[in-house]
């Protein structure tokens, strides 16, 4: 495995944790949003990621990663009584997301650090290839 191939794992990495940053936006976003249908509420999202090995390579270190799909927590809604709110229904219900507050904090932090490893993988691969070439010039 050459070093170049570190920049294409951690840039998939890097890519994948932006997916799961902006799903951690999201859900914060909207985690005050009601609604007066449980169809219509907003449900709290989570990426899946997998691992895309490299066939021609027949290294098993090159191994990136991609997003395999978003999924909708299965989390039950929050059904409040409401009966003044703008979008509650006939019933005096409104219906509020699934969204753990403190989960999606747990999973940005975790997004943030990894992509933070990722930079400074980069950067130590990049330093690795300037001494290569300084050592080639000398």
């Amino acid at each position: 495995m050459g070093l170049f191939n570190t920049f294409e794992i951690s840039g998939s990495a890097m890519t994948a944790q932006t997916v799961r940053m902006n799903l951690v936006a999201s859900n914060l976003a909207n985690v005050n949003s009601a609604a007066s249908s449980v169809e219509g509420t907003y449900k709290s999202r989570q990426a899946v990621f997998k691992t895309i090995v490299d066939e021609q390579s027949n290294d098993p270190a090159v191994a990136k990663v991609a997003v395999d799909r978003i999924v909708e927590s299965e989390a039950p809604l929050k059904a409040q009584y409401q009966p003044h709110h703008p979008h509650a229904n006939e019933d005096g219900y409104v219906y509020m997301p699934n969204v753990n507050p403190i989960e999606s904090m747990a999973n940005m932090i975790d997004a943030s650090r990894s992509y933070q490893m990722n930079v400074e993988v980069l950067n130590t691969t990049k330093q690795l290839l300037m001494q290569t070439i300084r050592l080639g010039k000398s």
